[in-house]
Formats: C-alpha cells, structure tokens, sequence
C-alpha cells in the first residue's frame, strides 16, 4: 500500500486504571488542550497487566463524563466488547453520548479478549470464531438500530473494529468507518491488503477506512513507517495513576510537522 495522502491524526487512550476518577477527568481535560484528535478510553473491568487488584473505572460511564467536560477532541472506547451489552442498548448509549459529546464520539467495538475478566462479570466466553461471529452480528444490529433512533445522532458516528483476522476483517470492510489493528511490520502491511480486497470485493474504495495503530518510541522514526502501510491515526497509551502525557506531546508535535507539510505541498502544487 502506498502512504496515504490524508491528514494525519494523533490521538491518545487514558487507561483508567490505578488512578482516582479525578486525574483520570483531568488527563483527559490536558489531553483535549494539547490538541489530541481522539481521546480513548478502554472497555474492561479490571487493570491489566499481572496485578489486577488495582483502582478501575467502567467504559460508558467514563465516555459520558468526558462528553461533558472535554470539547473538541473525538472522544470513544478502543473498544467496546460487543459481549458486555445487547447491541441495541450499546447503540442507544453511542447515540446519547453523542448528542451529549456535540457530535465527538467515535463508536470502537471489538470482539473481546479477555475470558477471566468476561467470567468475573457473568458473561458467556465463547471460541474465537464465535466472538467474531457475534460481532458481526453485533455491528450489523447496531446499524440497524441507529437508524431508527429518535433522535437521531447528531452526524454519522463513525464506527472503530479492532481486528485482524481474515473474517473480522470482512467485517471491518463492510462496517467501519476507521480500522485499528495490532499488526506490524510486514504483517500490517499483508492484513492492509487483505482489507483492500474485502473492500473491493463489497465495491467500497479502501480509503474510505482511515488506518490506526497504537505507537510508542521516537515518532520520527515510527510514524514514517506506519504511514508506509496506510496508518493515518497514531495512538498513544498512559497508564494511570500519573498519566504522563509527554510522549503525547511528542506525537503531536510530530503530527503538526507532517500535515504542515502536506499543506505547503499543496500549495505548491496550486502554485504551480
């Protein structure tokens, strides 16, 4: 795949683990201030990592404070399990954060993971290909429900799947708006093409789906790389209870460069 041509995104995902809601609630606020695109949180129940007796907050709960006390960046769940809420109800809830949030909300949904944390909580765990198989039976439920609200959302909530594999990512070719995936290297760039022939396959143009990978190290050297393979949204992720933003900061600063670059490109080529 060639490097995308479309502005680059940074964004960043507040865990809210091992932190009190407080510094959670202003993590986000300085996020928001410093420019971030998207501000995410994650849907689970308990911290990760091998020490899960740590302070944790629920998902929604979290993204319907901060519709509320951010206001310019997106804001969403990298991601939501489809398997902790009926699809009809978890679209009702994207559209009340919606309204709520001035149109900011990003809808990111994945099949679920983490069977311990499922249990705890009383959900049903099921195989691999019966996780993917429910969301798609999820996204396609959650479409349909959303266009029958009323009201209806303020605009088109795009729709984040995180996924890799070969049938979830048909799902990503018919469904999403945005695709967030765990590969690197050489393997990000094979599961980039299997997604562009998805996409034609449904007669839908590949760049309609914006491209995003979590990142850490020196953007200069690893946002290249990346964009090499189509990514156009960055994200970065602090962990509680500090939340340090600096590595944030430097992704912005990065992101700054190269859409100015564009720009001047462009006028350039305008010029000429």
């Amino acid at each position: 795949m060639a490097m995308q041509s479309g502005t680059v995104r940074v964004a960043v995902q507040i865990a809210p683990e091992r932190a009190d809601y407080a510094r959670i609630r202003e993590a986000a606020s300085e996020a928001d201030r410093l420019g971030a695109d998207a501000i995410f949180t994650w849907d689970h129940f308990f911290p990760l990592g091998k020490d899960r007796t740590g302070k944790h907050f629920e998902c929604w709960t979290t993204l319907g404070a901060w519709a509320e006390s951010t206001g310019r960046a997106e804001i969403g769940a990298l991601v939501s399990c489809v398997a902790y809420r009926n699809p009809d109800l978890l679209a009702d809830m994207a559209r009340t954060v919606d309204h709520i949030s001035g149109g900011r909300l990003i809808l990111g949904l994945g099949a679920g993971f983490r069977g311990w944390e499922a249990e705890q909580y009383g959900y049903d765990f099921g195989s691999p290909a019966q996780r993917v198989e429910d969301l798609r039976n999820a996204l396609d439920r959650i479409e349909r429900r959303l266009a029958v609200l009323n009201p209806q959302p303020t605009r088109k909530i795009p729709v984040l799947v995180a996924a890799d594999g070969p049938k979830a990512l048909r799902s990503v070719a018919r469904y999403a708006d945005i695709w967030h995936t765990f590969a690197k290297g050489d393997a990000l760039g094979e599961k980039a093409r299997q997604l562009d022939g998805y996409c034609r396959e449904l007669g839908r143009d590949p760049a309609e789906i914006e491209r995003s990978s979590f990142v850490d190290g020196d953007p200069w050297t690893v946002g290249p790389q990346l964009r090499e393979h189509g990514v156009g949204m960055f994200t970065v992720l602090t962990h509680g209870p500090d939340h340090d933003l600096d590595e944030l900061r430097r992704w912005l600063t990065w992101r700054d460069e190269q859409n100015a670059g564009r720009a001047g490109a462009r006028r350039s080529a305008r010029a000429g």
